[in-house]
């Protein structure tokens, strides 16, 4: 079921968990809010397989960590237009919907990934370390907008 930002609070249950995920083509990059729904923390890369084979790990982690709403970062191009990853993304949200009831939602992910990328490079991390940490990371900078603003409503 796909909701707007602004309906999170009332779709979720106290206790309950935002995931961010920040789709690749390659690796899903997961992040974790707190229960408080303030914090974003990166949690994990999984490397894509089928979507079948990354569903399953994706409900494993909603049921794991009492997930009450999916975050997915839209790559929207840089002039607020959609292209072909937005329709994937969107898609991939429709497949998902299919497996699971939790709300899904959209969060515009512009520049994500070069501000993790950023953050990587000024604390001088290597480029092999950077490649396994820059898809969670970008995720929690896409799910912390998503809290950031939460907090603002």
């Amino acid at each position: 079921m796909e909701i707007e930002i602004s309906e999170i609070k009332s779709q979720i249950k106290k206790g309950e968990r935002l995931l961010g995920l920040d789709l690749g083509s390659k690796t899903i990059g997961l992040a974790l809010s707190d229960v408080g729904l303030s914090i974003a923390t990166p949690m994990e890369t999984i490397r894509r397989k089928k979507f079948t084979t990354d569903a399953e790990r994706l409900l494993t982690i909603i049921n794991e960590q009492k997930i009450g709403a999916l975050v997915l970062g839209l790559p929207k191009n840089m002039d607020g237009s959609e292209g072909p990853r937005c329709q994937s993304t969107r898609q991939f949200a429709k497949n998902m919907a299919e497996k699971t009831d939790i709300p899904i939602c959209f969060w515009d992910e512009r520049l994500s990934t070069v501000a993790a990328t950023r953050t990587l490079l000024e604390a001088d991390t290597s480029r092999k370390r950077r490649d396994q940490l820059v898809d969670k990371i970008a995720a929690s900078y896409i799910l912390q907008g998503v809290l950031d603003n939460l907090g603002k409503l």
